[in-house]
């Protein structure tokens, strides 16, 4: 570990209320430029943590210098949407390292200060390139809503027309905004790879007293408008490799894994394909007859549910890693998953355990709950 990513993780484990610093940060930096505030919603109660969030991800991953790059590029090219200056950037590094010195107060040393500035400068950088490097595509995509299918209760599958053109690789995810909740921009995968007719699929599930999430499963119609941010995340296939395929759902992260079942269905004819689709309860396999149409129709995909919350369901019981764990060996296989950030954090632990190498396991997890 380099000595700056020592420093940038010591000082961040000073930070006990990371809610305390945020509202600290946000503070400074709507004080010092207050044309930023235009740039987020109304409410920040879930706001709060989400640019403190994406720095400090960053910050972790300084180690990595092609992690680091990739990344950072990505969420420049997607906060375009926002229209930041690259002045505004400096704004918002000074503010940060402000708040920080504050908050952590005698425990902050002139080496912990340094590492921030250089990582910061760093970070800034590479976005702003990010973002210059995209100047040909527009700084979000307007999408017309064909369908809005209600699958049960809570969770919608909606597909939409882009109006221009938008390039993605299959498993990446896209920030979407809706008329309803203007300003608030939340993370959906992109349930297909994508196809001549540039139509794009969401799987979407109302989560608690998420504002986005609720407003595209209750009130979205077809012929709606949403907003859509530039393609995110490297959970892609690698059309290298020879190896079998493991992919571990929970919920709707099963989208991104069709998306890649998709993918392989257009060039695959040697690697088999096991999916484990794990949910709460039957009512909860919304894309069940989606999925055993495509294994019925390639016999190198194979399609598990599981169910949790449902002694009554006549099939798998327990979650997708534990019923993807009966199965097996798995040691020589590739492994993609998605799902809420505790599930694919505890199916991660499990395949370690199994003796899977990490770097043949790839997944993407967004922490967004609304």
């Amino acid at each position: 570990m380099s000595t700056l990513s020592v420093l940038l993780k010591e000082s961040w484990s000073f930070v006990e209320q990371p809610d305390v610093l945020a509202s600290n940060f946000y503070a400074r930096m709507f004080l010092a430029e207050p044309r930023l505030r235009d740039l987020f919603p109304v409410t920040m109660n879930v706001q709060r943590s989400r640019l403190l969030g994406a720095i400090v991800h960053a910050v972790q991953s300084v180690d990595d210098p092609d992690a680091f790059a990739e990344y950072l590029g990505a969420l420049g090219r997607d906060h375009r949407k926002f229209h930041v200056l690259p002045e505004q950037y400096e704004v918002v590094g000074r503010c940060l390292i402000e708040a920080l010195r504050e908050y952590c107060g005698d425990q902050w040393a002139p080496e912990h200060e340094q590492a921030w500035r250089d990582a910061y400068t760093a970070i800034s950088s590479i976005m702003v390139a990010g973002a210059e490097a995209d100047r040909d595509n527009p700084p979000y995509w307007h999408a017309e809503v064909v369908s809005h299918e209600r699958r049960s209760s809570d969770i919608a599958v909606l597909t939409v027309r882009p109006l221009r053109p938008l390039r993605y690789r299959a498993g990446q995810y896209v920030s979407v905004e809706c008329r309803h909740q203007p300003r608030l921009w939340r993370m959906f995968s992109i349930a297909n790879a994508p196809r001549d007719d540039g139509l794009l699929e969401f799987h979407v599930r109302a989560v608690g007293a998420g504002w986005v999430s609720s407003a595209l499963v209750w009130k979205l119609r077809a012929g709606d408008m949403l907003r859509i941010g530039a393609p995110m995340g490297t959970m892609s296939l690698d059309r290298t490799s020879t190896r079998d395929v493991v992919c571990v759902a929970g919920g709707t992260g099963l989208a991104p894994l069709r998306a890649l079942v998709e993918e392989l269905a257009t060039y695959n004819r040697t690697r088999w394909v096991h999916l484990f689709f794990g949910v709460r309860t039957r009512d909860d396999l919304y894309d069940l007859g989606a999925l055993q149409r495509l294994a019925a129709r390639y016999p190198w995909l194979s399609v598990v549910p599981a169910v949790s919350d449902d002694p009554g369901y006549d099939g798998e019981q327990g979650t997708a890693f534990e019923v993807m764990a009966r199965y097996g060996p798995w040691q020589e296989h590739d492994f993609f998953v998605s799902g809420s950030p505790s599930m694919v954090k505890a199916t991660l632990r499990g395949i370690a355990d199994l003796n899977v190498p990490s770097f043949r396991v790839r997944y993407d997890s967004f922490g967004d709950v609304d």
